[in-house]
């Protein structure tokens, strides 16, 4: 290699090493006295929206709401949302009216029906006018206040209070799927003999006067039992998707609704089958599909609580959809196909104030009790007591629900919702079931004094049941000038 050559390569090696040299002093100097408090400033925002990318695959709190740069709701925690609010609606429109509809005699299917269907309008428009507000406003312990009614300031926007990454809209929406289910139940006990009319009356009544204050005393964020949202609660009692408000409610409500209104004409003499177990197994099903939006949606994000609350779920569901005709099998020789739908439907019920807070060994053995109890109610309790609950409203629901309502409290852990540690965390492996029966009491009193006032008042002012005559030819017709099913004459 030439001198030449090699003077150039060295030159070339010392211009390199002083340009790096120079940089790297600029850069030292830079990080010891800064000069540009823009790139500072710049690093900060960076940084801060990151952290609000993190919170958002988290499904936690922003760090700071009002300065962050996404205002707007999180796309997938939304979508999550909206869908699950439609599954719900799903539970109630067809589910719940082919299930309740399959079960009772063909010439009152029409009647469930309608029934479900005019529940579902009057709550909705209930709702957007005062319903939502009275549960999730700010209020006092037991009842809401006016700031959301007509929707005033329920947007797009996510409210930080409810959900961090959910519009308010949607939110108040899911919710109202709730709403509309809740009264619904009660039509399966009054089945075949409440008219229209009184049906409709009893369920807008019920729905302020019960649903709305227990359901904003267990999910209100200053609710009396709201554990986990307020932490100035008087009893930290834990309902993840509707023990309280939707299962316990309409359950004990059942119970009072009946002994009011009376048997059927001939309960206990004529023949009451189901008129279509096609129709009852095919609602049941869709029950089942549309609990996942129920349940699992009541993370109100899709994060690991929203996996855990499917996998308790499912697991709940498909044990107590065995105990039930197990069961039958055993005392009556059979298994029947209604006993399949009655233990899905239980087990479902008994897991939904537990599904977000157990493991699923958790969630098998909730369902499994729930639908055993549910089962001594509608097979044995209710003929001993002599009270016509005509499709076990109280017998499924109230009894599994509260069943489920308290073993949330004895299996409930943090390792599957960190929620619990962070808010109830003393309480947990010991006082927690506790707290759950202090709350579980006062549902159980207001929903059955509540509903037993309602059907009393109701009762003595506009009346409550058809003409005996009526009764017997069928609802569908006297109600409604239809019937379910039109034969051709041969």
């Amino acid at each position: 290699m030439s001198s030449s050559f090699r003077s150039i390569c060295a030159g070339l090696l010392l211009v390199c090493a002083s340009a790096y040299s120079n940089e790297y002093q600029v850069l030292k100097s830079s990080e010891i006295h800064p000069t540009s408090p823009t790139s500072a400033v710049q690093d900060t925002q960076v940084l801060h929206r990151l952290a609000d990318l993190e919170a958002y695959v988290n499904n936690t709190p922003r760090v700071d709401f009002a300065s962050s740069r996404i205002q707007s709701p999180g796309p997938g925690h939304n979508a999550w949302l909206m869908i699950s609010a439609a599954l719900v609606l799903f539970m109630t429109l067809p589910g719940l009216t082919l299930f309740f509809g399959g079960m009772v005699r063909s010439k009152n299917v029409l009647s469930i029906l309608a029934q479900c269907m005019g529940i579902t309008g009057v709550v909705t428009l209930l709702w957007w006018a005062i319903g939502y507000s009275l549960v999730f406003a700010p209020g006092n312990a037991v009842l809401g206040g006016l700031d959301y009614a007509f929707f005033h300031g329920v947007t797009a926007a996510p409210n930080p209070v409810y959900s961090n990454w959910v519009s308010q809209n949607v939110f108040a929406m899911f919710e109202l799927m709730f709403a509309i289910i809740t009264p619904a139940l009660l039509v399966g006990a009054a089945a075949e003999r409440i008219r229209f009319s009184s049906m409709i009356l009893v369920s807008v009544l019920w729905l302020f006067l019960v649903y709305i204050p227990i359901a904003h005393m267990a999910w209100g964020a200053d609710g009396l039992f709201n554990g986990v949202g307020n932490p100035r609660a008087s009893i930290k009692a834990l309902d993840f998707a509707g023990g309280f408000a939707v299962e316990m409610a309409s359950g004990w409500s059942a119970l009072a609704l009946v002994l009011v209104l009376g048997h059927r004409k001939g309960y206990g003499h004529d023949p009451m089958a189901p008129h279509s177990m096609v129709l009852a197994m095919t609602g049941a099903g869709l029950l089942w599909v549309g609990w996942y939006g129920f349940n699992v949606g009541s993370a109100l994000g899709a994060d690991s609580v929203a996996s855990n609350a499917f996998v308790a779920t499912t697991m709940a569901a498909a044990a107590a959809s065995l105990v039930w005709p197990c069961l039958e099998w055993i005392l009556h020789g059979k298994p029947t196909v209604l006993g399949f739908c009655s233990g899905i439907v239980a087990g479902l019920v008994a897991i939904t104030p537990a599904a977000g807070f157990v493991t699923s060994g958790a969630a098998i053995l909730i369902g499994a009790l729930g639908t055993a109890g549910s089962f001594f109610a509608s097979m044995r309790l209710k003929h001993m007591l002599r009270y016509d609950d005509a499709l076990d409203t109280f017998g499924v629901h109230g009894v599994a629900g509260t069943i489920g309502t308290l073993l949330t409290g004895v299996f409930a852990t943090a390792l599957v919702n960190p929620n619990v540690r962070a808010h109830l965390g003393s309480l947990l492996g010991g006082g927690l079931w506790i707290e759950q029966a202090k709350a579980m009491a006062i549902v159980a009193v207001l929903a059955f004094t509540g509903t037993a006032a309602i059907a009393w008042a109701v009762k003595v002012t506009v009346g409550l049941r058809p003409s005996p005559e009526e009764e017997v030819a069928g609802l569908d017709y006297a109600e409604h000038g239809e019937v379910g099913y039109r034969y051709d004459e041969a």
